[in-house]
Parts: structure tokens; C-alpha cells; sequence
């Protein structure tokens, strides 16, 4: 079987099981995403990355670092709304805006991207992938559980939050999260070039249909710009993308990330998701296909810090689990023949323990959820 279609679930409303499609028992499935979320939400100091905090707070720690990061919040609250536990979602949303939000200065309107677990702040900047994911997540719990008195009136969080992205600046103060000119995203406002894994144009199609009347045609641009932008940053021979990289599409190398790492895992789970959901650009299918293929000699214990056109450093990798899990959700769009060894790969592979279990850890959810069919659109009702 092929991981390709024509038309997105945003259109069918219909989302594929690509693990029961390649074998896997429904109940198992069941099974691995509610003991996956128990082991991260509820568990052990071995797998736990949510923590609540007093009566009405939360946070999610980066546990190699042993912050909360704006990136793991919004990542907490897609998959709290994702799994319809609004208590999670709330506390998360209330510990954000509680100590994150930021009121006053360049940066007012944005969250800042890093606090101790006791919320005070490691930074007074902000990253734009936690911004997009709050937004996200913000319309969908509107959608799912209808909005309730600020801070709980999600729509208008949302929508609020996007102007900031996008107006920010205007008026001479402080910075866009996204270029006026190209539309494309930055890496932080107050810099001119991008991280091909902060592109989601599946969320910014639905921006465009969400946000304040005035924004919307800026989304759908958005949407447009950064599917071209995928296309320039990602190798044509390899698929690998660069963590930062220029906005005519190659690599920035100028703090030294401008190789595939880390960050680069999400391009391809981000490309599977789009192509789920919309399945607008064809060359997502070729681009799942090619980094399927890249990877595909190559064992977990074994990746490494590559080129984008795949020469290996000696460094290896520091989320192998993260990796081999966004190399999966990429069949949600792979025609190619690694689609089914990849995502049993990745179900044949447990959740990390121990330190550095954070990120890999996001990224297993994440992919658990797309490839079951539950990562899904909420419509307004």
C-alpha cells in the first residue's frame, strides 16, 4: 500500500489508521496511546515530562535542561486537547500565561521561551514554534469544549495571539514572529532568517479560516510561502533540512546549525501532517519518500549530525527515538517502500527513559497520535 492521497482529512474528514492499515490490533493501539500518555502525564521520575503545580497549574519539563519551554507547553496542550483532557490543557494554558506572557516591552504579546519549574524566567524572548502550537491548540479546545472567562476564552487568546505575530512592529516597537514581505517564519522576531521546522502550513490553512477577519488572507499566504519554503530548504537528493537556514532555503551555518539535527526531525512529521490534512503539494510525498530512504540503511544507535546532503559528523544523535518517530509520521504521505518498515520501527520501539526523554518523547506522542488517526482538525461547531 502507498501513503498517497488526493484529498486532506481537512475535506473527508477522514483520518487513516496507518498502524492498523499495516497489521496492528485496534486494542493494541488503544492500549499504546493511553499507557503512552499515562507514562508521560502521570508516571514515574523514569518517564513523566507533566508536572502539576498547586490547584490550577502545570508545566512540562525539558528534562535535559530542566526548564519548561514555550515549545513543550503548546506541545502539552496539543496533545491534551488532542486526547480530550481539558484539565491538562488548562492547567498547562493557566501556567503559561501566568508566568510566560509576557505584558510589557519589545516583546509584549508573545510568551517567553524558557522558565525555571518555579516560573521564573531563563529568558525574556520568545521562539515562534511555541507560539503556532498555542495558537493551534487554543482553536481546537475552543472548538472541542466551547470558550469560558479569560484566560479560557480560547478563540480570542488565539486570535489575539496570531495579530501579535504578524502586527507586532508596526507601530515601532518590537518585531513580527513572521516576515511582512515574504511571509515566511523567523527563527526569533528580531532576526531574518528561518528554521525550516517551524513551517506548518496545515496550521496556517487554518488560520486563515480562524483568526481576525483583517489576518486572514496573511495565513493563506503563509500557508503558500512556507510549502515553497520546504521545497528550497530541504536537499533534493536527500530530503535532510538544516536547523536554521536563509530565506532563500539554504543553510545557515553561522552558529553551526546548519546541518540536520535535532531540530530538523520535525520537517518530516510536519510534511506527513500537512499532506494528511490537506494534501495540497504532491512534492511532500517525494520528500517523505527521499528522508524515508536516506535512513533506511541506517540503525537508531547509529544516527548522527549529517550535512543536508548527508555526509556523517562523528557526533550522534542526541534524540534517535524522536527521529526514527518523525521518520514514521512521515508516511502519512510516503509513496516509497520504507513507509511500513519505518512505522514498525517506530511502534517496535519504547518510549526513552532517563534525561533526555523530553523531545524524543513529544515527538513519539505526536506520532502516535497522526499515525492512529487521532491527530485530528476540531471545526467550530
Amino acid at each position: 500500500m502507498t501513503g498517497y492521497q488526493h484529498k486532506g482529512s481537512f475535506y473527508t474528514g477522514q483520518y487513516r489508521n496507518l498502524l492498523k492499515d499495516y497489521g496492528i490490533d485496534q486494542q493494541e493501539i488503544n492500549t499504546r496511546l493511553e499507557d503512552t500518555w499515562s507514562k508521560l502525564f502521570e508516571g514515574d521520575e523514569d518517564t513523566r515530562i507533566y508536572y502539576p503545580q498547586g490547584e490550577d497549574m502545570g508545566y512540562m519539563l525539558d528534562t535535559g535542561n530542566l526548564d519548561a519551554r514555550s515549545e513543550g507547553m503548546s506541545y502539552g496542550m496539543m496533545m491534551a486537547v488532542q486526547l480530550n483532557r481539558k484539565d491538562v490543557f488548562d492547567r498547562l494554558w493557566n501556567w503559561t500565561m501566568t508566568h510566560m506572557y509576557m505584558t510589557t516591552g519589545v516583546h509584549a504579546g508573545y510568551f517567553a521561551w524558557s522558565c525555571k519549574p518555579d516560573g521564573s524566567r531563563l529568558a525574556n524572548g520568545p521562539a515562534p514554534d511555541g507560539e503556532e502550537f498555542f495558537a493551534m491548540a487554543l482553536f481546537f479546545a475552543s472548538h472541542r469544549w466551547g470558550d469560558g472567562e479569560a484566560p479560557y476564552n480560547y478563540g480570542t487568546q488565539a486570535r489575539d495571539l496570531l495579530r501579535t505575530c504578524i502586527h507586532r512592529g508596526e507601530d515601532g516597537v518590537g518585531y513580527p514572529m513572521w516576515d511582512p514581505d515574504n511571509k515566511l517564519i523567523k527563527f526569533i522576531p528580531e532576526c531574518d532568517y528561518s528554521d525550516p521546522s517551524y513551517h506548518l502550513p496545515h496550521f496556517y490553512e487554518l488560520f486563515a479560516l480562524w483568526s481576525y477577519p483583517e489576518d486572514r488572507a496573511f495565513w493563506k499566504e503563509a500557508a503558500v510561502a512556507s510549502r515553497v519554503y520546504l521545497t528550497i530548504s530541504c536537499h533534493p537528493v536527500t530530503g535532510l533540512a538544516p536547523e536554521y537556514a536563509h530565506y532563500d532555503g539554504t543553510p545557515n551555518n553561522d552558529r553551526g546549525y546548519g546541518h540536520f539535527f535535532s531540530d530538523s526531525y520535525r520537517v518530516a512529521a510536519n510534511i506527513g501532517l500537512d499532506w494528511e490534512w490537506f494534501g495540497a503539494d504532491e512534492w511532500e510525498c517525494e520528500e517523505a519518500n527521499k528522508v524515508q530512504a536516506f535512513f533506511a540503511d541506517k540503525t537508531p544507535e547509529d544516527y548522527r549530525r549529517y550535512t543536508v546532503a548527508g555526509e556523517a559528523f562523528d557526533e550522534k544523535s542526541l534524540h534517535p527515538v524522536g527521529l526514527l518517530a518523525t521518520n514514521a509520521m512521515a508516511s502519512l504521505a510516503a509513496t516509497g517502500p520504507h513507509a511500513q518498515a519505518s512505522i514498525e520501527l517506530f511502534w517496535n520501539t519504547p518510549l526513552r527513559t532517563g534525561t533526555r526523554r523530553y523531545y524524543d518523547n513529544c515527538l513519539y506522542l505526536f506520532t502516535l497520535l497522526a499515525l492512529s488517526g487521532n491527530y485530528r482538525i476540531y471545526l467550530p461547531k
